[in-house]
């Protein structure tokens, strides 16, 4: 018998499977960093202080396997009862117990597109079937395609990603009367919108929210990220959570910046202020902006002519990429192939970007 190689031991959907892309992680301080939407100021003082104090011997002993604390802590914040919270190694790990549970082998899991390019990974290791409800450019939520939307779990972003474009509750709420699945809606950067879903919750039992201190906490190197429901839908993702997904030093650090209230709506305070200055700027210059409601901007940028599309906007990106400004393309869908998003970075950033974005517009 021939000796099998690993590519014939491989489960054969892994062996098709493309794996999610991150956006690049460079190494030196020269680079200013707008391609992650990662929050361009620290966590909260309290972080580093509860790290600090916390005693480096219990770092032998496993955490707490359900996070308790940090449970009661979230749902005394958004009004809730702990056993409508759990706790996840970011808000991707909670994604990843979602279509474990409610999708799996075989199973179908819907999601609007373009939004999170994760979700058609996470159904591809778990050999599930994807079913894609399309945006068009206006970024109005299709209710009806999602009213004949088969998928027992069905995944929206609020704010969209990459766009930034929030939904409002009432829309929510029309897809929730019709959708017979379990509906998430993954909030990561809820906290820079005009609405969360959370209310909905006490009415619609099939309804998860997701979210993330990675955003709007400073904590995306942490990674810890929560959902909420009802306390059915928790108990069926506490089953295939793994024991101890949440390490002692990320719940200590998630609850100290979480207590921190101040410091945190100061940061978000000051995003949302720098999202409204950028956004006017790139309007004077007439260039098509999405009404983000996260923490970065979806644009598409128009060259000395006039002229938008999928060549401007890889020439823009080239050109900060050589100025050492990283920002993100997706050029694999007509809807997104001539934009570029741009995370919201400090004051002396986006000065340093938008000099760099004058100085292409000059040469293209």
């Amino acid at each position: 018998m021939s000796e099998r190689t690993i590519a014939d031991l491989v489960q054969p959907h892994i062996s098709k499977l493309k794996a999610y892309t991150p956006g690049d992680q460079p190494e030196g301080s020269e680079w200013i960093k707008l391609n992650t939407n990662e929050n361009p100021y620290p966590p909260s003082p309290k972080v580093s202080e509860a790290i600090r104090e916390l005693d480096a011997n219990s770092l032998r002993l496993y955490p707490d396997p359900k996070s308790l604390q940090l449970r009661e802590a979230i749902a005394a914040h958004h009004s809730l009862e702990p056993n409508q919270v759990i706790i996840g190694n970011g808000s991707d790990d909670i994604l990843n117990l979602l279509i474990r549970a409610f999708g799996g082998v075989g199973g179908t899991v819907g999601f609007s597109f373009p939004s999170y390019s994760l979700y058609p990974v996470l159904i591809g290791i778990g050999d599930g079937v994807t079913e894609i409800v399309d945006f068009q450019r206006e970024m109005y939520l299709p209710v009806e395609q999602v009213r004949n939307s088969s998928a027992g779990l069905f995944l929206l972003t609020s704010p969209n990603a990459p766009t930034g474009v929030g939904f409002k509750n009432e829309k929510i709420e029309e897809v929730l009367k019709v959708h017979s699945g379990l509906f998430v809606v993954d909030e990561a950067y809820a906290d820079f919108a005009d609405e969360t879903a959370i209310a909905l919750l006490k009415k619609y039992p099939r309804l998860v929210i997701t979210r993330t201190f990675s955003k709007s906490y400073s904590l995306a190197g942490i990674r810890v990220g929560y959902a909420l429901a009802a306390p059915e839908a928790i108990d069926f993702l506490d089953r295939v959570r793994d024991s101890y997904n949440v390490s002692r030093l990320s719940q200590v650090a998630a609850l100290a910046a979480l207590e921190d209230q101040t410091y945190f709506q100061r940061v978000v305070a000051q995003v949302k202020e720098t999202r409204m200055l950028f956004q006017a700027e790139l309007k004077e210059k007439g260039w098509f902006v999405y009404p983000s409601q996260a923490n970065f901007l979806f644009l598409e940028p128009k060259n000395s002519k006039g002229e938008s599309n999928e060549d401007v906007a890889t020439s823009l990106f080239d050109y900060l990429y050589s100025e050492k400004i990283l920002v993100r393309y997706f050029g694999s869908h007509v809807l997104t192939s001539s934009f570029l998003r741009i995370t919201l970075g400090t004051e002396s950033e986006m000065k340093v970007l938008s000099k760099a974005i004058n100085s292409w517009q000059t040469i293209v």
